[in-house]
C-alpha cells in the first residue's frame, strides 16, 4: 500500500507541474476573476508548480512509510486543492488531490516509521535535483508563452531568462499580450522567483540544521558487552569486533545478548553473530527488527556464522553464503610437508635477509612504543580511509584493549611490518590490522603469521583466525576437473574484480596456511534488497566512499 501511496503523489506532483505550465481554460478564468485579482491567479499558479515539485520530493518518503513523509504530503495535498480553484477553477485537478488526501488520512496508520539519520549530503541532492526541476520548469513556462514573445528566442536567451528569473531579476526576453489578453511576464516572473525561493530555502535549510551524531557506543554498553564477551567471547570471532565505538548496539529483554550496528544509507546493517546467550539471540535479533521496522531501514547482516544465521533465518531473513573464514588450529600447525613448502621457503628467506619478530600482548608494550606504532600505520595505510567494518577494530592502543596481540617484524632496528589480532575468548585470536613498509622484502607477511603460531602457545593461544575470503568456494570449484559452465563464468568474473579488490590473491595467501574453512552468510528480507544491502556494506567497509562536504564534520553518519 505505501509504494502505491507514493506512485500516486508521484503522480498527482506531475499533475500539478503539467497543470501549472500550461494554460488554463479561459472561460473558467473569465469566470474566475468576478471573485479574485489577476494576480492571486498567477501567484497560485507559481505555487503550484512548488507544490508539484515537494510532492515528488516527499513520494519517496512515503514509499517507506515515513510518518513526517505522510504529514507533509498530506499538508501539500490540501494546499494543492485550495491553488488548482483559485488558478484557474481546475476542479479535475483538485478532485484528484483531494481523492490522494482522503486516502492517505483513512491509511494513516500504515505510515509509522521514524526519520533517518540526518547528514548534510542531502543538500547537495537537494540542491541539484530542484535547481534541474526549476530550470526544465522555467524552460517549459517559456517555450509554451514563445507566441507571446516581443523579442527573438533562442534557446541561450531563454536559458539566461529562466536562471536570472530564479534569482527574482528580470531576464532578456519581453512578452506581449496573447489573444486572449493575457501577459506571459508576470506569471512566469512570479513562478520562476517561486522555484528559486524554494531551491534556496530548501539548500539553506539542509546545509544549516544540525546532523544528528554517529552511531556511538556508550561507555556503560561497551561494559556490558566486555562481560558478555568474557563469558560468551569464545563463540563467534568477530564478537570483539562489536566493540566498534561507531557502532550501536540493541539488548535483549533479559540483557543476556546484544546486536551491534550500524545504519549505512537506510540499511541497519549487524556484522557478526549476536554477542552473549544464544539462548537470547532471539531477543536481541527481536528487538533489531524492531527497530529497522520502526524507522523502515532494511536490516542486514554481513559474515555471520551458520548457527547465527540459522537464528536469523528463523527470525525471517533469507540467508547467503558469501565467502569462508581461515581459522588455525596452532597444535596441527606445522611448516614441514610438500604443502608448506612455499610459506617453508618464504619464512627462510626473510629470516635470512636479517628479519626478526617480536610477539606480544599490547598491554607489553610502552606508550612510546605504541605513539612509534600508531604513526608507523598511518603512514603505511596510504589512503586517507581506514577500511573495516565487521572484521576490523577500527582503533589501536586503547587502554581497553590491551588484551589484543602484536606481531612485529624488525630488520635491523628498524620496525617494517607488524599484525594486530584481536581476543577471541581465551584461548584464540583474531587478525584485525596488517600493516608493513612498502619497500620490506616479499614473504613479510607469511614470516609474522607464522612467527604469531609459534608463539601462540607462549600466549595461551589455541587457534588463529586469518582473513576472511570472499566466495571462497566458487573460487576453489571454479578451478577444479570436470567444474560447469556457470562457476566457471562465475569464477571467472571474480578473478576480473579481482583487479581492484583482493579477492583471489587473499582467498590463495589464506589457503597457504593450510586452515579449516568456516563458511560465513550475508542475511537479508529479500532477494530484491540483496543490491542494496552489497553498496551498504561497501560503504561500510570504506569499499565504497563518499567525498565529505567541505562543512560536515568528521563524524557524520553515512
Amino acid at each position: 500500500m505505501p509504494v502505491t501511496a507514493a506512485l500516486l503523489c508521484f503522480s498527482v506532483g506531475l499533475i500539478d507541474l503539467v497543470s501549472a505550465v500550461t494554460q488554463s481554460d479561459r472561460g473558467r478564468l473569465k469566470e474566475l476573476r468576478n471573485y479574485v485579482p489577476g494576480g492571486v491567479s498567477n501567484a497560485s499558479t507559481a505555487l503550484t508548480l512548488v507544490t508539484g515539485v515537494l510532492l515528488i520530493l516527499v513520494a519517496r518518503g512515503l514509499r517507506r512509510r515515513k510518518r513526517r513523509a505522510f504529514r507533509v504530503a498530506a499538508l501539500l495535498l490540501a494546499v494543492s486543492v485550495a491553488l488548482h480553484v483559485l488558478k484557474g477553477l481546475d476542479v479535475e485537478e483538485a478532485s484528484v488531490s483531494g481523492a490522494l488526501l482522503v486516502a492517505l488520512v483513512v491509511l494513516r496508520s500504515e505510515f509509522y516509521a521514524k526519520g533517518d539519520p540526518r547528514t548534510r549530503w542531502r543538500a547537495v541532492g537537494a540542491f541539484l535535483f530542484l535547481l534541474a526541476a526549476s530550470y526544465g520548469l522555467g524552460m517549459a513556462l517559456v517555450g509554451i508563452r514563445a507566441e507571446t514573445l516581443a523579442t527573438p528566442y533562442s534557446f541561450t536567451r531563454a536559458s539566461e531568462h529562466v536562471f536570472v528569473g530564479l534569482l527574482g531579476f528580470d531576464g532578456p526576453l519581453t512578452f506581449t499580450a496573447d489573444r486572449r489578453g493575457h501577459r506571459a511576464d508576470e506569471l512566469i516572473g512570479d513562478a520562476l522567483l517561486a522555484l528559486g525561493l524554494l531551491t534556496a530555502v530548501s539548500t539553506a535549510y539542509l546545509v544549516l540544521r544540525p546532523a544528528e551524531p554517529a552511531a556511538r557506543l556508550s561507555p556503560d554498553d561497551e561494559a556490558r558487552m566486555r562481560a558478555l564477551l568474557g563469558r560468551y567471547g569464545h563463540q563467534d570471532s568477530l564478537g570483539y569486533f562489536s566493540l566498534r565505538r561507531d557502532k550501536s548496539v540493541l539488548w535483549s529483554a533479559s540483557g543476556k545478548a546484544c546486536v551491534a550496528y550500524r545504519v549505512v544509507s537506510g540499511v541497519m546493517l549487524a556484522s557478526g553473530d549476536p554477542l552473549g546467550d544464544p539462548e537470547a539471540w532471539p531477543g536481541a535479533i527481536e528487538a533489531f527488527l524492531a527497530e529497522a521496522d520502526a524507522h523502515a531501514w532494511t536490516p542486514a547482516v554481513m559474515g555471520c556464522s551458520e548457527v547465527a544465521g540459522t537464528a536469523w533465518s528463523r527470525a525471517g531473513l533469507a540467508a547467503l553464503e558469501i565467502g569462508d573464514e581461515a581459522v588455525v588450529e596452532v597444535a596441527d600447525f606445522s611448516l614441514e610437508g610438500r604443502a608448506m613448502r612455499n610459506v617453508r621457503q618464504a619464512v627462510n628467506r626473510v629470516e635470512r635477509a636479517g628479519y626478526t619478530t617480536r610477539v606480544c600482548r599490547v598491554s607489553e608494550i610502552t606508550s612510546e612504543e605504541g605513539g612509534r606504532l600508531k604513526a608507523q600505520a598511518n603512514a603505511w595505510r596510504g589512503a586517507d580511509t581506514e577500511r573495516g567494518f565487521s572484521m576490523a577494530l577500527g582503533r589501536f592502543g586503547d587502554l581497553h584493549d590491551q588484551a589484543c596481540a602484536l606481531v612485529m617484524a624488525f630488520q635491523g632496528d628498524n620496525l617494517r611490518a607488524f599484525l594486530h589480532f584481536v581476543p577471541w575468548g581465551d584461548d584464540g585470536l583474531s587478525l584485525d590490522l596488517m600493516r608493513r613498509d612498502r619497500d620490506a622484502d616479499n614473504g613479510l607477511n607469511e614470516l609474522l603469521i607464522v612467527a604469531a603460531l609459534r608463539a601462540s602457545s607462549g600466549l595461551g593461544v589455541k587457534r588463529l583466525s586469518l582473513n576472511f575470503a570472499v566466495f571462497r568456494s566458487a573460487l576453489e570449484r571454479g578451478e577444479r576437473l570436470g567444474a560447469g559452465p556457470v562457476i566457471r563464468a562465475w569464477r571467472g568474473f571474480l578473478l576480473f574484480a579481482s583487479r581492484w579488490f583482493q579477492i583471489d590473491s587473499l582467498y590463495r595467501f589464506n589457503a597457504k596456511f593450510r586452515p579449516d574453512w568456516e563458511p560465513r552468510y550475508v542475511c537479508y528480507p529479500a532477494a530484491r534488497d540483496l543490491p542494496r544491502v552489497a553498496l551498504a556494506a561497501l560503504e561500510a567497509e570504506a569499499f565504497l566512499v563518499w567525498p565529505r562536504l567541505p562543512w560536515s564534520r568528521t563524524d557524520a553518519p553515512h
